[in-house]
């Protein structure tokens, strides 16, 4: 029994001994990344509900003598059994489904426009990466940032890291770029809403629309985007699948149960696993390169040319409208649902206290979490279609 404890107190040493090491930096680094997400996480309320678990992830995997992303390690279990196979960021997008009212984009259909002008920065950033020299499997990665929607992230990145396209650890930096921005939507959006439009336009009253929706239109929506996603980009039906698959059991009415463990049970548990095993690929030696932090840029850049895009088109329509549409609505067409909304809401009560946008900016937002997946499903298939997945 002595051996044993001299032989742990022996191993104990050298691997504090590496890891304070100058071989060791890259771990204390992202040790303190873990710390600064645990920050964010509780005192800021960043996110909380995937950064905690990430930042554990990545506590968990850069202590010395950490073995939890070894073959059997507790993290590479969780990796390979959600991860590896696309299977955890399915299961939250059957809860994001169940959550979402598709019933002020259906009483407003030309909302979508909104959702499909704010993904120009999805391919904005796509010719960029590729112009850097980006791989296109990890251009196409990065560029899906710009969707503003963690799970679509992880699930492309994750694809093309399982076919060895892409490093693996580019998932974990990949995954906290999408979820750090979608956080910093409320930061991000109301400058850029405040200089692309002027006091009159952003005061812009718009009626409430009494639009009913049938119960029948709101059952037929979600087959429809599904059958329409499988003939046009069949690669990213998974993704469409999934989330509409949540909808459709909301809709339907029947499968409450059903509904209610995808929207708790089923998220809350996928949203763990997810995190902790997406934490535990960033490794500081893997995860502290050149290329990560070009990735973090990338991202923030989309996320801005998205509510760029959308704003420009709230512009022209005012136009077109003779000043009856207010442009801000364009900012809401990103994917980041229901803050993008609520933000439009807000903007415009500043300008307006009479100005009550919330429901017309829900129409563009649902658009956009329709528009997100849509692009990453056809840029999926059109790499598929050049052979490259």
């Amino acid at each position: 029994m002595s051996e044993a404890i001299v032989s742990a107190l022996h191993a104990l040493a050298a691997g504090a001994k590496d890891f304070f090491s100058p071989s060791g930096i890259p771990n204390m680094i992202m040790v303190g990344v873990a710390l600064g997400m645990f920050w964010l996480a509780i005192r800021k309320e960043v996110e909380p509900l995937l950064l905690l678990p990430i930042a554990f992830g990545c506590l968990l995997a850069n202590l010395p003598l950490s073995d939890v992303m070894a073959k059997e390690g507790f993290l590479r279990v969780l990796f390979d059994m959600g991860i590896g196979n696309e299977l955890f960021p399915l299961l939250i997008f059957v809860g994001i489904g169940s959550m979402t009212d598709f019933t002020p984009l259906l009483a407003r259909p030309r909302m979508i426009l909104f959702g499909a002008a704010g993904q120009l920065g999805i391919f904005l950033t796509l010719m960029v990466a590729l112009a850097l020299g980006f791989p296109k499997e990890l251009a196409v990665s990065v560029a899906v940032i710009g969707a503003c929607d963690g799970p679509t992230v992880i699930y492309v990145s994750n694809l093309f890291a399982g076919l060895g396209k892409i490093d693996p650890a580019m998932v974990g930096a990949l995954a906290v770029a999408a979820y750090s921005y979608m956080a910093l939507v409320p930061i991000i959006q109301p400058p850029i809403m405040r200089l692309m439009t002027t006091h009159k336009e952003r005061a812009t009253r718009m009626p409430p629309d009494k639009t009913r929706v049938p119960k029948a239109a709101l059952i037929i929506f979600p087959i429809l985007v599904t059958v329409i996603t499988g003939i046009i980009a069949p690669k990213g039906l998974p993704l469409m699948g999934a989330i509409m698959l949540g909808n459709f059991m909301k809709v339907s009415g029947v499968v409450t149960r059903l509904t209610s463990a995808s929207e708790n049970e089923i998220a809350n548990v996928s949203t763990l696993f997810l995190g902790l095993a997406i934490g535990g690929t960033m490794d500081g030696h893997q995860f502290l390169k050149s290329q990560t932090l070009l990735v973090f840029a990338l991202g923030l850049m989309a996320i801005v040319v998205d509510t760029v895009g959308g704003l420009l088109l709230g512009k022209i329509w005012y136009r077109l409208s003779g000043g009856k549409m207010n442009p801000l609505i364009g900012a809401a067409g990103i994917s980041a649902y229901p803050m993008a909304a609520r933000i439009v809401q807000v903007e415009g009560l500043r300008g307006n206290h009479q100005n009550h946008l919330l429901m017309h900016a829900m129409g563009a937002n649902t658009g956009g979490q329709i528009g997100s997946v849509m692009a990453a499903s056809i840029m999926l298939a059109i790499l598929k279609g050049m052979g490259l997945i």
